[in-house]
């Protein structure tokens, strides 16, 4: 297969399991180990262009929010520091650890069925009777995201159940969560636009504008359907959902090995 094209899909799964609750690491793993495909695609190159795809998304579908944040909501603003704090210091600490060791089928098997019961706790015994965050929420949510690091999670299902366990309403737990997302995105592809330019990286820059693009477009598209969804469905679709994608995992892992 083209590798152009090979970027167009990996691309769009990125931009929609990053924000759907599904897990975008898992996706990106489990698909080069299903297809056998390799090189370019999982380099340090791609991963930055997904993630800069990524950030285009959350920053056209809240830049409104954010003038408003910076320029006037001075608490918003200090509650999305303070919850981006400890995946800042996860990301950092346990960087390789994460890229490396943790990024096997069975870990992430383990995560995505284990993360579903979550959500399904959470749904039972949020009250959903919230629109706003409290500093406490930040830093629940911000905590919630730093585990979000570990494959098969996924950053936008432990945030939204991390706001539902705090009583918030399912969309604003939602929005709560791309806010946040945004510094951790944007700090996630810094991170691995640095160690690029420390390691002398050459880029195929046709690929590198095939994933921004293919995870940005369908990004928004995720973003905006997610938003939608959660007004009036509970996350019962996504978490169904998780644990087929981690009987198939676990299928083909052994019928592999």
């Amino acid at each position: 297969m083209d590798e152009i094209i090979k970027a167009i899909i990996l691309g769009v799964i990125q931009g929609i399991t990053e924000f759907l609750p599904i897990s975008s690491t898992a996706h990106l793993v489990i698909t080069p180990w299903i297809f056998g495909w390799s090189g370019e695609l999982n380099s340090l190159s791609f991963d930055i262009a997904v993630h800069l795809g990524t950030l285009i998304s959350l920053i056209y579908c809240f830049w409104k929010d954010w003038i408003e944040i910076l320029f006037k909501d001075t608490r918003m603003l200090g509650f999305l520091i303070i919850g981006t704090i400890p995946a800042g210091i996860a990301g950092v600490a346990f960087h390789d650890l994460i890229e490396t060791s943790l990024r096997n089928p069975l870990v992430i098997v383990f995560t995505l069925v284990a993360v579903g019961f979550l959500m399904l706790y959470a749904e039972k015994i949020g009250k959903r009777q919230r629109s706003f965050v409290t500093l406490f929420d930040a830093i629940v949510i911000g905590l919630a995201q730093a585990i979000a690091l570990i494959p098969g999670v996924s950053r936008s299902g432990i945030t939204i159940t991390a706001g539902l366990l705090r009583d918030l309403t399912r969309d604003y737990a939602a929005k709560f969560s791309f806010l946040l997302s945004t510094p951790a995105i944007a700090g996630a592809a810094f991170l691995d636009f640095h160690k690029s330019l420390k390691l002398n990286y050459s880029h195929d820059y046709s690929l590198f504008i095939v994933g921004i693009i293919s995870a940005a477009i369908t990004g928004i598209i995720a973003i905006k359907f997610l938003l939608s969804f959660l007004r009036k469905y509970p996350l019962n679709l996504f978490i169904y959902y998780r644990w087929i994608l981690a009987g198939v995992i676990f299928l083909l892992y052994f019928l592999r090995s």
